[in-house]
């Protein structure tokens, strides 16, 4: 009875305040509601505790209003989601209200209206008639993926000039081994740009994209000594432009000193048919190599909107339309190209006057080709500088040594790789006004940084549809993305996670377009959903997801184009950064951002989507005829997304010294082609669909010699990239890479040194003493080389030289059977740095064993059958005897069929190796290899031990500083050879051309 009086009286009181507007139902609903919505994202999300701050009963409009705190619009709603939170919502309240309309309202907004994708009053679109930069020399389009979409993204921060230490320094700190102002360019430079760019997106960065340190300008008032600038009249002449270019008159550029108003431009007239006219930059480069390639032009009101521009490069030539309407008085980004050293007419940039239209003007101006190293100088503004242990009178922050105000202080430059430095310093080299770089008119070089992306952003858009009132580079922007990784730390081993955060209250709350800024809210969702998804999918089921933020972070707040600020995960945490140094990661992270941007703006444009595909594998070369080979190999499908499914892929060619072409479509995943005997060509592809082009496989290379001794099959086993080695204890945990460093992608950009802070109690001091994590800078201006996936190729060089051809596979094709080893009486298979290795706290099995059970016994038969093995890797025993469980079938594959022993790991610091004596007489030499990380050739920091496990087997090279054994020959029935370094590593090619001979003449020996 007391219990129901008590129901009635709750009812009574629920009834007599229904005609309010702004009064609380009861405590006990209002708690219940609150319950449900936590335990509702329990384990899902990261949010804080989300309390119900109001509820109000509304009879009249026959609606029950619930208001929660800030923290439920973290939340990533979707209509199934708003349904199951107003089901339940409505099961709590009593039963008198179950035909009332229920609301939920966080942030100011009912739970309906931040489901991601549902219509909103405007959608974000642009007018684009031709795009900034037209790839013409890719072989397809993109129809469902980003074609002429425009995205601005940055890496975060950047080295800068803080003047009141008097120093240029990180913005953050040097942990676990990177800084997060290199670590975010570790994803954006070598995953994200180029799948957006693939996608057919052109991507726009507010810092230096090229990790070369030459950089060469070329220009038409002074050229880089002696680099040559020059014009070809065709009908309409060339002639000096009315107003400013570009022009690089000094060594440094100081306060707002503009390189882009210190020259001239030349202009001429388009033509549809006719003489053309030419303008040519012809660089002398001090080395060859890899290359950016940026031009400059003046956009006036007559610019055409279809400049062409030719680049000659080491794969033949590739050409672009450029709209000179847009993005003129800056460095606009063409591509990476290989380039011969020297200066050569096979290597220039060309501009032509053919248009689609007759009458329009056509400008040229400077073109900068590599990154190079910082050249803004910047020294103590009027404020003086600051004691580092001098803090002023109310202990608020660093104190002004006045008595220092008189030193008279000198501009210096970084003296570190462009890339490294912040956005700041970019956007002054790169022409932009002051008012975009330096807000603080050069007092803090810190806050202008972060400050200047923001309006970078606003400026490329200024005079597009998205701003057509403002002044800029009427480039119409789709989307901004800020990449961060500082999202706080744990005392434990717990994840931080993955926060993302938008800013929707500013002015009216919409854009210049009239959208929403609530479609910054839908970016943000699918872009975090898609990250979140992935990584729980692929690494770490327990990834967290800290929900999204509506905060006014200025990078968040400035654009007025829709943008995400990321926070992917914390730097500072070394269970975030297990993860974090991997390479794997970093692929599965970026094709997640790529991922959402291509829903986004599908969403924004209704049109439909497609996601490009993963990267081809079973890749492998034959030969079928005395100049033909026969390439096959096999499309991937993508478990985490249906649309990802090739139907076409493109194949590169390499041919001899020269570079890779601009690819071939092909319907088919097998393909003949010719050869010329004698010159080794090199094959890659890619898969190819709507959405566009994905990754490249490894390479693969074959060539026919004339009077041949026999064909080597060279088989590539060296798949791995992994993160440096790790370790956990009670009391110190860390990243070990003096074990194993890892093998990046390529290269790595964001290494800094070696972590030497391993206690977990040490804490954060300052950015100079971080604690735990700290790590050295020996290596943070340096590009450290990692997985090439080329090495058939130079273990074919050595192979054609000792009178051999070759034709090569991968291992998946070998132990899947498609490649026939008996075809071949010798087999060279790489194994490079291959070896078990797990990510993160190993959730998932480990990846990149060098013998997998089917290599195994493809290896097994073929030697049962008389064929000859040659293995090189530098944890061929390691792999199998010290990698967790032993298993003994790998053993016995070891002993009984390669015929050697696992002696140790760790076998050399030094990288050299000698030959000893033993009864194969052929085998001589004294040879080193990579020991140290550098820009050639991965590491080799730990090189195996091996023994010989058979009587006919023996040691034929030691390590030189302890006698170890480097290597043994076995010779039986058939015949091995297996060294515990890997030949690719060696130092020279007259060293592995020695070795490869020495060896092969062993092979054929009887």
């Amino acid at each position: 009875m007391k219990k129901n009086i008590c129901h009635s009286l709750i009812l009574l009181l629920l009834v007599s305040i229904g005609s309010l507007t702004a009064q609380n139902g009861p405590l006990a609903t209002r708690q219940s509601i609150a319950r449900f919505l936590n335990s509702h994202v329990s384990g899902e999300l990261a949010i804080g505790k989300i309390t119900v701050d109001s509820l109000t009963i509304l009879d009249k409009a026959k609606k029950v209003r619930v208001v929660a705190s800030v923290n439920c619009s973290y939340i990533p709603f979707t209509q199934q989601r708003v349904q199951v939170v107003y089901d339940s919502i409505r099961n709590i309240l009593p039963s008198s209200y179950a035909s009332y309309k229920v609301e939920l309202v966080t942030d100011n907004q009912p739970i309906e209206n931040l489901v991601t994708g549902q219509s909103r009053k405007y959608t974000f679109r642009n007018k684009v008639d031709k795009p900034l930069v037209t790839a013409l020399s890719k072989p397809f389009k993109t129809e469902k993926g980003l074609r002429n979409k425009h995205i601005a993204l940055w890496q975060s921060h950047g080295y800068y000039f803080e003047q009141k230490l008097n120093r240029w320094e990180w913005q953050r700190a040097r942990i676990f081994q990177t800084v997060e102002d290199l670590y975010t360019q570790s994803y954006v430079l070598p995953f994200l740009v180029p799948m957006l760019e693939n996608a057919g997106a052109n991507v726009l960065l507010p810092r230096e994209r090229d990790t070369q340190t030459l950089e060469v300008i070329v220009d038409n008032d002074k050229a880089t000594h002696p680099s040559v600038y020059k014009e070809i009249q065709g009908d309409k002449p060339w002639s000096v432009g009315f107003g400013k270019g570009f022009a690089m008159l000094k060594d440094q550029y100081v306060e707002t000193d503009n390189p882009f108003q210190d020259g001239t431009f030349r202009q001429t007239v388009t033509r549809k048919k006719g003489k053309e006219s030419l303008a040519e930059w012809i660089p002398s480069l001090s080395k060859a190599g890899k290359y950016a390639v940026y031009v400059s032009y003046k956009t006036l009101p007559e610019s055409t909107e279809d400049a062409l521009y030719t680049v000659y490069h080491k794969g033949g030539k590739s050409q672009f339309r450029v709209n000179q309407q847009m993005g003129g008085g800056t460095w606009i980004y063409l591509g990476h190209f290989m380039f011969d050293q020297g200066m050569n007419e096979s290597c220039k940039v060309q501009l032509s006057n053919l248009s689609s239209k007759n009458n329009r003007i056509v400008t040229a101006d400077g073109v900068k080709i590599g990154g190079g190293y910082g050249t803004i100088a910047r020294k103590v503004n009027n404020s003086g500088i600051v004691s580092e242990n001098t803090k002023s009178s109310d202990n608020s922050g660093p104190k002004v040594l006045q008595s220092q105000l008189s030193i008279p202080y000198q501009y210096e430059v970084s003296g570190y790789p462009r890339f490294t430095e912040g956005a700041r310093y970019w956007l002054q080299y790169a022409g932009f006004p002051d008012t975009v770089y330096t807000q603080s008119k050069g007092v803090n070089d810190y806050t202008d940084d972060y400050k200047s992306r923001g309006v970078w952003v606003n400026y490329l858009s200024g005079g597009s549809s998205v701003a057509p009132k403002e002044k800029g580079l009427n480039i119409p922007v789709d989307l901004a993305f800020a990449f961060h990784t500082d999202a706080g730390t744990t005392l434990n081993d717990s994840i931080i996670g993955t926060l993302g955060i938008f800013f929707t209250k500013e002015g009216d709350e919409t854009f210049g377009n009239k959208a929403s800024r609530y479609v910054s809210r839908d970016l943000t969702d699918l872009i975090q959903t898609e990250i979140v998804k992935d990584i729980r999918s692929l690494y770490e089921p327990a990834w967290s997801r800290r929900g999204m933020w509506n905060q006014s972070y200025f990078e968040a707040r400035t654009p007025r184009v829709p943008t995400m600020l990321l926070e992917l995960l914390s730097h500072q945490n070394f269970a975030d950064m297990r993860y974090g140094l991997d390479p794997r990661f970093r692929f599965t992270v970026s094709r997640a951002i790529y991922k959402g941007m291509l829903k986004f703006i599908a969403l924004q444009y209704n049109q439909p989507f497609v996601v490009q595909p993963l990267p081809v594998d079973h890749f492998s070369v034959r030969f079928t005829g005395a100049e033909e080979v026969e390439l096959g190999w096999q499309a991937v499908r993508d478990s985490l997304e249906p649309t990802a499914v090739a139907n076409k892929y493109i194949l590169y060619t390499r041919k001899g010294n020269a570079d890779f072409d601009n690819g071939v479509v092909v319907t088919s995943n097998k393909i003949r082609l010719h050869q010329e005997p004698g010159i080794i060509y090199s094959y890659k592809v890619t898969a190819l669909n709507e959405g566009g082009e994905s990754f490249p496989s490894e390479v693969l290379s074959a060539c026919r010699v004339k009077d041949e001794k026999g064909v080597v099959l060279v088989v590539n086993g060296f798949d791995r990239v992994s993160g440096p080695a790790d370790f956990v204890a009670d009391s110190i945990a860390g990243f070990y890479d003096p074990k194993d460093h890892g093998v990046p992608y390529l290269n790595d950009i964001s290494f800094i040194g070696s972590q030497y802070e391993f206690r977990r109690s040490k804490p954060w001091t300052d950015d100079d003493a971080p604690g735990f994590g700290a790590s050295r800078a020996n290596y943070e201006t340096k590009v450290i080389a990692g997985n090439s996936f080329d090495y058939p190729a130079l273990h074919g060089q050595s192979i054609v030289k000792a009178g051999y051809s070759f034709v090569s596979s991968s291992d998946e094709s070998v132990g899947s059977g498609k490649v026939n080893l008996t075809e071949y009486p010798v087999v060279d298979l790489i194994l490079g740095k291959e070896r078990q290795t797990n990510m993160g706290r190993g959730v998932f099995d480990a990846q990149f064993k060098t013998f997998p059970a089917e290599l195994q016994q493809t290896i097994t038969a073929y030697c049962n059958q008389g064929g000859n093995v040659l293995v090189s890797g530098a944890y061929v025993g390691t792999d199998l005897w010290d990698n967790g469980e032993v298993n003994v079938q790998d053993l016995d594959f070891a002993k009984k069929v390669l015929k050697y022993n696992w002696r140790t790991g760790q076998a050399s610091v030094t990288g050299e190796v000698k030959s000893v004596q033993s009864p194969f007489r052929m085998i001589s030499g004294h040879y080193e290899f990579y020991n140290e990380l550098n820009e050639h050739s991965y590491v080799v920091e730990s090189p195996d031990a091996i023994e010989p496990a058979d009587p006919a087997c023996f040691t034929i090279y030691r390590y030189s500083e302890n006698n170890l054994s480097a290597g043994v020959a076995y010779k039986g029935r058939y015949k091995t050879c297996v060294l515990g370094f890997p030949i690719e590593t060696l130092k020279s090619d007259e060293q592995r051309d020695k070795l490869m001979a020495d060896i092969l003449l062993f092979m054929s020996s009887k």
